[in-house]
């Protein structure tokens, strides 16, 4: 998920992060203390992506932080007796569409209104899949617009974390609703902030469109003449919902959709054989939950994201937990010389920092543990009920000894 989630895409580090740099490795060790976490599942979804076929460059992510990698079960194009490439039904598959397409088809669609700064990339131009983003003026102040194309495996996660709103404590949203049209397909329609924490008030309102055939269309709008480094120009986005429903709807981004060609030299993704499935969120906090301190109350859980929020009589918490295979290939990125080794093995680093940029006061104290097979546990607290909002108590409510405890509990045994 979410993971993610980056973003940086279903929590606020996470979205942030996957929307600013997509999968950007920065091995940083100053960045590394402050988003331990994140780090880990950014080289996570990274390797899994590799094992797709390799990340695609997003130039529009969706809110959640989903990554957009093209997928294999689609039957790909069969080249012809006349070479020219067909469909499996014999029909010929439709050709790559334009940049010059997407930029007219974008400015059709939109109300009456000046256009400048068009810019696309058509469905032939890898490895990004097709977008075109413009910013579009009706009278009231310039606005960043942005469609997107590609295709997601209908039932993955990925496509969970495109069509599900994401939790309010990891991205903070004004309104978000998640419905099934008549055609079976999933709609997304968002309205939220371009920063998860709030630095900059710029809004960004998103409609996801996922078609049962996997086809999945991206618009984003901004009250800013771009997505970032712009002032924010009018007091909301162009668009409605119900004008970002009609432009995320239109039947010809489907086809242009279809128009991406499948790449020969992709593999398809196959599980590793014997690789642990990844644990669910209900039983990683099942687990958690019982090894908190009795007087640390739990407020609040995740439902997308393995979190807690708890009060021990001293302010709100927020507590988050990541427990991930196969890390061992990068525990020389996570762990310095600094860390302790076990006499099982086990590494073991305390990493305090200042939490996210941007919020005054923070304090995030987490405790990174790697087992010799790749098993990691790392658990993070906060002085703060999110991560994004002002702290409501001096420091977390979890101390280093007892986030130590949590982290290296054989309970967790269960999921290795």
């Amino acid at each position: 998920m979410p993971v993610e989630h980056d973003e940086e895409q279903f929590e606020g580090r996470l979205s942030d992060a996957l929307h600013d740099a997509g999968d950007r490795f920065d091995a940083d060790r100053t960045a590394l203390v402050a988003a331990g976490l994140t780090r880990g599942r950014r080289l996570r979804l990274r390797r899994r992506a590799a094992v797709a076929g390799g990340v695609a460059g997003v130039a529009l992510v969706g809110v959640g932080g989903a990554l957009l990698v093209p997928w294999g079960s689609a039957p790909a194009p069969q080249p012809s007796s006349s070479g020219v490439a067909e469909q499996p039904s014999g029909t010929p598959a439709p050709a790559p569409v334009t940049a010059r397409e997407l930029i007219t088809t974008l400015e059709e669609l939109l109300p009456e209104g000046k256009v400048s700064a068009q810019e696309a990339r058509g469905a032939a131009d890898e490895p990004v899949p097709p977008y075109v983003r413009l910013v579009h003026d009706d009278g009231k102040g310039p606005a960043a617009v942005g469609v997107s194309l590609n295709r997601i495996e209908p039932g993955s996660d990925q496509a969970r974390q495109t069509t599900d709103c994401p939790d309010k404590a990891l991205v903070p949203h004004d309104s978000c609703v998640s419905t099934r049209l008549s055609d079976g397909s999933l709609l997304k329609l968002f309205q939220g902030y371009e920063y998860p924490d709030r630095r900059v008030d710029t809004k960004l309102w998103s409609a996801d469109l996922l078609t049962p055939t996997g086809q999945h269309v991206a618009v984003s709008e901004w009250n800013a003449a771009a997505e970032k480094d712009a002032p924010v120009s009018r007091s909301e986005p162009p668009l409605s919902t119900d004008r970002l429903k009609e432009l995320v709807t239109a039947e010809v981004w489907r086809g242009y959709v279809d128009s991406i060609p499948e790449d020969p030299k992709k593999p398809t993704a196959t599980a590793a054989p014997g690789a642990p499935a990844e644990p669910t969120v209900e039983a990683v906090l099942g687990t958690l939950v019982p090894l908190l301190p009795k007087d640390a109350k739990v407020v609040e859980k995740g439902s997308d994201y393995s979190y807690v929020v708890v009060d021990d009589g001293k302010g709100r918490s927020y507590v988050q937990i990541d427990v991930q295979h196969g890390m061992g290939d990068v525990a020389g990125e996570l762990f310095g010389d600094d860390a302790e080794e076990l006499p099982d093995g086990t590494l073991v680093a305390f990493r305090p920092s200042g939490g996210d940029k941007g919020v005054e006061g923070a304090v995030m104290w987490t405790v990174d543990t790697l087992r010799t097979d790749g098993f990691r546990v790392a658990v993070s607290a906060f002085n703060a009920g999110t991560q994004h909002d002002a702290p409501s108590r001096e420091t977390p409510a979890l101390t280093e000894k007892q986030l130590r405890e949590i982290a290296l509990s054989p309970q967790w045994d269960e999921f290795r």
